[in-house]
């Protein structure tokens, strides 16, 4: 018998990529594929790409730049470029590295045994289409390989909401929402295979209106599906948009015992001139009163935010808009950059911010949200948490795993399992983590 052939994926950017590597390292296990630990000993190497943040492009051939002398040394090793940077380059990644046998966007992986057939028959695969079959739909029933205790679990995808420095739309397509059958069936799977914690993903996930047997359902109502399900002890979404955040989500917030209070919640900035030249189509105003509503329906809810600074024609006054929202909100986490220009987006047509300027707001703003994070982990210090524990620490005796608001807590003198839900009481905070003890 030939020894398996051996696949090597990296993946760059958001959960969703995650999850698609996922999904195309399952597809191409129906070619005979295993996991590779190395670039150096794969039969395929795959990068799922991001077009997210600045010189994306140009970052992944530098990167299969690295791969020519692998290449040279194993003239039948397969190379592939999938996700939105391969939607959004299409031929001219085979024509700049012509090492390149397969290219495929985000909505067509499912076609991944097929193209693999081709590029073994010598042949150059390329599929960057927004096919009108639903890829999950084509793609295979889950192994039923032992998981650890969380996963993630794609429920909608694209964007209609076009922000101005945004390429989702472009290489995610329109917004789509799978059938919430094909989710829970999934979400059993994942259940039956050990995962006791399930994150929800779309680009605009709080969108979500899959198919229901009684009609489109909301994220809600899909959440409230997805509480029935034996097994399955905790649930997330993310990436949420302010103005889908409606009323029955909000009150499942207070009400779904398996629903965690955690909430990442993206604002980009506290300047309602900024907002309107981003396409946000919110103003921060409104954004507070979603928090508020949040608040009052979850009062120990850990919210998250993204924030974009430096972004065109953003003065010293909008600035310190979004410094004020930052101090009204108080986030427990987020995530901040310096704008960056997207080519084929309407803010990279627009006069840009000095970009020490940029910069210097940029170390400010990450200074406030710091002390906020610091401040809300240090408040933790003395309650009592539940501690999904998902691997082994360092230490002997130790385990880690996430708290119920998402932070990572290391637990001393744990004698219990991975997988396993553990009331924790947190004896201590550091940077990026809680220290704690079991609750005997």
């Amino acid at each position: 018998m030939s020894a398996p052939k051996k696949l090597f994926i990296k993946t760059y950017g958001c959960q969703m990529n995650v999850y698609d590597s996922e999904r195309m390292a399952e597809a191409l296990g129906e070619k005979g594929y295993v996991e590779a630990k190395t670039a150096d000993d794969a039969d395929m190497i795959l990068l799922n790409t991001c077009h997210i943040r600045e010189k994306a492009a140009e970052k992944i051939y530098s990167e299969l730049g690295r791969f020519k002398g692998l290449k040279a040394a194993k003239p039948d090793l397969k190379i592939g470029v999938a996700g939105c940077v391969a939607q959004a380059e299409g031929q001219e990644i085979m024509r700049r590295q012509p090492m390149v046998d397969l290219v495929v966007g985000p909505q067509s992986y499912h076609r991944l045994p097929e193209m693999e057939t081709k590029i073994r028959q010598g042949e150059k695969a390329l599929d960057t289409d927004f096919p009108e079959e639903d890829k999950f739909e084509k793609l295979k029933s889950r192994p039923k390989a032992k998981r650890g205790p969380t996963a993630f679990l794609t429920v909608q995808e694209g964007c209609d909401k076009f922000c101005a420095f945004c390429v989702v739309p472009y290489t995610r397509g329109a917004e789509v929402s799978r059938p919430a059958d094909r989710i829970l069936t999934e979400a059993r799977d994942l259940v039956e295979r050990g995962v006791r914690e399930i994150t929800l993903l779309g680009q605009n996930v709080n969108a979500y209106h899959g198919a229901g047997e009684n009609g489109d359902l909301t994220l809600a109502q899909l959440i409230w599906q997805l509480d029935k399900v034996d097994g399955l002890e905790r649930i997330r979404f993310t990436t949420s948009h302010p103005n889908d955040m409606m009323d029955d989500l909000i009150e499942a917030h207070g009400t779904c015992t398996k629903l965690m209070p955690y909430l990442h919640l993206p604002v980009q900035s506290g300047s309602d001139k900024i907002l309107k030249r981003m396409n946000r189509s919110h103003t921060a105003e409104s954004y507070l009163r979603v928090v508020e509503k949040i608040r009052a329906a979850r009062p120990d809810i850990l919210l998250s935010g993204d924030f974009i600074v430096g972004f065109p024609e953003e003065t010293e006054a909008d600035f310190q808009a979004t410094l004020d929202l930052i101090e009204e909100v108080n986030y427990g986490t987020a995530y901040s950059f310096k704008y960056s220009t997207r080519p084929g987006t309407p803010a990279a047509e627009r006069p840009q911010v000095d970009d020490a300027e940029a910069s210097e707001r940029l170390q400010r703003l990450q200074a406030l949200l710091s002390r906020q994070q610091r401040e809300i982990q240090e408040s933790m210090v003395g309650r009592e948490v539940g501690v999904l524990l998902e691997k082994p620490g360092r230490l002997p005796g130790q385990m880690v795993g996430k708290s119920d608001y998402l932070h990572s807590v290391h637990v001393s003198d744990c004698n219990r399992e991975v997988g396993d839900l553990a009331r924790v009481r947190i004896m201590a905070s550091s940077t990026n983590s809680l220290a704690g003890e079991l609750i005997r």
